[in-house]
């Protein structure tokens, strides 16, 4: 979602990593327990978690450690605890993008029936011609490996762009991508019957990310109801999903020769809804306005 200039950007990993699927759905694997660590030893802000969130699945091993249900009245504003705001546009936020970022409840607030809907409207502020919002966990919470899971219903039309991603806690020191970005899921309002699951990292970012992407039965269009998008990242693997079900992994054989792989730190979660740009391209007179991402909860798991 960073600095993303090139058109596609999924490239053809190293030969090592050819045996992965990529857009062949299968089915979801665990593997071995690495350590974790969070901001606060709990797994995040917000006031801890209840016994019941604590709760282990013993199928997985998987245990909810911290969770956005988006509970409250109609009109309320997230968490405060638990999420910030990017503002402004920041120069297209390096993919050229339209959108100017509030913290406005007019472009992210809670419905009444347990969603956060972040929405995009046309309107001129902060010299764009469009409003959006993206929320992030940065300074409030971050995780060291985990299952990173969100239901969602994403927005449609062309220049749209919702994501629900990850980046590396040390960017402010690292800089991208050397601080890593796991992209759980983003889809561009051209490709309504695909979404992509990526990584950047050094030698391996924007139009060279690594990535595979997941289309459903029938080629139905993502926008009309919610899915499940999720990550587990574990030690030295990550595998992305749609509903339960796998369709692309990475391991460090995954990656070009010579470089790093900078999974191994603590990472904070974003989600958005961006506005044209250098990949989706931007709206048209068929795009329509506002355009909303309903998102029902976010929740981390880790073993």
């Amino acid at each position: 979602m960073l600095a993303r200039t090139a058109l596609p950007f999924i490239s053809s990993p190293s030969a090592s990593a050819s045996a992965w699927p990529i857009a062949v759905l299968l089915c979801a694997a665990c593997s071995a327990s690495p350590h974790a660590t969070t901001t606060n030893g709990t797994g995040g802000g917000g006031g801890g978690i209840s016994p019941v969130d604590a709760a282990v699945d013993a199928s997985t091993g998987w245990r909810l450690v911290w969770s956005d249900e988006f509970e409250g009245a109609a009109g309320s504003a997230v968490d405060s605890t638990k999420w910030k705001f990017d503002l402004g546009n920041n120069n297209g936020w390096g993919n050229a993008e339209l959108e100017d970022y509030t913290n406005r409840t007019q472009n992210a607030a809670l419905d009444g029936n347990g969603n956060l809907v972040i929405t995009a409207r046309k309107e001129a502020l902060g010299g764009q011609q469009y409003t959006s919002a993206r929320l992030l966990t940065q300074g409030k919470a971050t995780w060291t490996y985990g299952r990173f899971e969100a239901r969602i219903q994403i927005p449609k039309g062309q220049g749209i762009w919702p994501a629900f991603w990850m980046l590396g806690d040390n960017i402010g020191t690292a800089g991208w991508p050397t601080c890593g970005e796991v992209d759980v899921m983003e889809n561009i309002g051209r490709e309504p019957a695909l979404i992509h699951g990526t990584m950047h990292g050094p030698g391996y970012s924007g139009g060279n990310g690594i990535g595979g992407p997941a289309s459903l039965p029938g080629n139905a269009a993502y926008a009309d109801t919610f899915h499940v998008f999720a990550v587990e990242w574990e030690m030295n693997s990550i595998r992305w999903s749609v509903d339960g079900t796998q369709y692309f992994a990475t391991t460090p054989a995954s990656i070009p020769a010579g470089t790093t792989w900078v999974y191994d730190h603590p990472v904070f979660i974003i989600m958005n809804v961006a506005v044209g740009g250098s990949w989706p391209g931007n709206p048209d007179g068929t795009t329509t306005f506002p355009q909303t991402m309903v998102v029902d909860y976010v929740r981390v798991y880790q073993r």
